[in-house]
């Protein structure tokens, strides 16, 4: 028979421990109950025969357990200030029968409890069962030998491996199984890392490069005739500044998911009512953008949710500058907010632009992707990537209804009382 290991033991030992002072923290509850029972059951006895016997209760007078002539008889007495005694009660039978009942009672008391607790202590091995097979594992580990060669086999079979490429780390060793599969993990998640980083700075370069190459052009045409025609200096100044502004705003969108990635953007929650935020950005998109009408659906009720504001509303506006620029002119865009048959707080877009293509939808949040429709129409492929971040900080969720030709309708859904990371 094999033996037990000793955290096994430990465990098993706690799972008894805490079941056991289940128990006697029940049956204590349940002592105390049956004695102020049995008090309560006592001062009324002795007041209902101090009524039949005097008629009244004499607050007044002296009440006292004493000793019968026999000696074994406990009397109960109750004597005037006059020094009459108006009752003399022998004690013994009703305090036996009172014994008896009590003990009768915790008895079945402790019956019931040991039966409805034997569930409790299955549940209270269920919740240490993990902490059971972390100590048979931790006893497996500390039984293995690992001798020199092994070490060496494992410290060659890593050296060959690089994060780049498709092989995987192979021991044929059962000893090393766990520490195998462990690394081929790792080398995994290397490999999708440096694979994300690879493409981020290969589509990075790729939309640098055009501004770049415009602002190059423009310079030599300057060089070469600017300095004598107007026309040209005019059109070289307006087109070099164009470019400028994209560049820095496509660095700006790489900064901010740089320091997203890295762990440098921190949100900032506080209670927002998502109706005022709602609005607001209606209202700004309405002045700013003279070409759309837009109309907004809100909540009678103040709609609230734990949120950064600021970083919120920057995921809400990317979906509304989408909107607008998708869409043709005096289409109506429509924001909206509300709650979620199941209770949880929605933000919404709703254009009735160009639309998406099933197999776009399913990749418009990766970084500069654009489908083939959009690429007729200014942007960076990256103002999508920065909201989903934002919304995906918050816990949040997007749902998304598009049809080629019909429009997109956008919903950032919040979790109950929104917990952002």
């Amino acid at each position: 028979m094999r033996e037990r290991p000793a955290n096994q033991i430990k465990v098993t030992s706690i799972t008894r421990r805490l079941h056991f002072r289940q128990i006697r923290k029940s049956l204590w509850r349940s002592f105390r109950s049956d004695v102020l029972l049995m008090l309560v059951c006592l001062i009324s006895y002795l007041a209902g025969q101090e009524m039949a016997a005097a008629g009244k209760i004499n607050l007044q007078a002296s009440r006292l357990f004493t000793n019968g002539k026999n000696g074994s008889e406990i009397l109960y007495r109750v004597i005037t200030g006059s020094g009459k005694t108006v009752l003399e009660l022998p004690m013994n039978r009703f305090l036996t029968g009172l014994l008896i009942a009590a003990a009768v009672i915790f008895a079945l008391q402790f019956l019931w409890v040991w039966i409805t607790y034997i569930p409790e202590d299955h549940g209270i091995r269920e919740i240490l069962s993990p902490l059971d097979a972390l100590a048979l594992r931790a006893d497996e580990l500390s039984r293995l030998s690992f001798s020199e060669e092994k070490y060496q086999a494992l410290e060659e079979a890593i050296d060959r491996i690089q994060p780049q490429d498709a092989g995987i780390l192979s021991l044929g060793d059962s000893d090393l199984v766990g520490v195998e599969a462990a690394m081929n993990n790792l080398l995994l998640r290397m490999r999708e890392t440096y694979a994300q980083q690879s493409r981020f700075v290969n589509d990075a370069s790729h939309e640098l490069r055009t501004p770049i190459a415009v602002i190059q052009g423009y310079v030599n045409m300057l060089e070469r005739w600017g300095k004598e025609d107007e026309s040209i200096l005019n059109e070289s100044i307006t087109a070099i500044r164009h470019e400028s502004d994209h560049m820095n705003h496509l660095v700006e969108q790489l900064l901010f998911l740089a320091r997203g990635d890295s762990g440098r953007t921190e949100l900032h929650p506080e209670e927002t009512d998502l109706n005022l935020l709602m609005k607001e950005i209606y209202e700004e998109s309405f002045m700013i953008d003279e070409s759309h009408p837009y109309r907004f659906s809100g909540t009678d009720q103040p709609l609230t949710a734990a949120i950064d504001p600021g970083l919120f509303k920057q995921s809400i506006r990317i979906l509304t500058d989408n909107a607008a620029k998708y869409t043709k002119p005096g289409d109506e865009i429509l924001l909206s907010c509300g709650k979620t048959d199941t209770g949880e707080c929605y933000v919404q877009v709703q254009d009735s632009g160009i639309g998406m293509a099933e197999a776009d939808v399913q990749h418009m949040f990766e970084r500069f992707y654009r489908s083939d429709d959009a690429r007729g129409y200014a942007g960076t492929g990256l103002g999508l990537s920065i909201a989903k971040w934002i919304v995906d900080r918050h816990r949040g969720h997007f749902e998304i209804l598009s049809r080629p030709g019909l429009g997109t309708r956008i919903r950032i859904v919040l979790p109950q009382q929104g917990q952002p990371q």
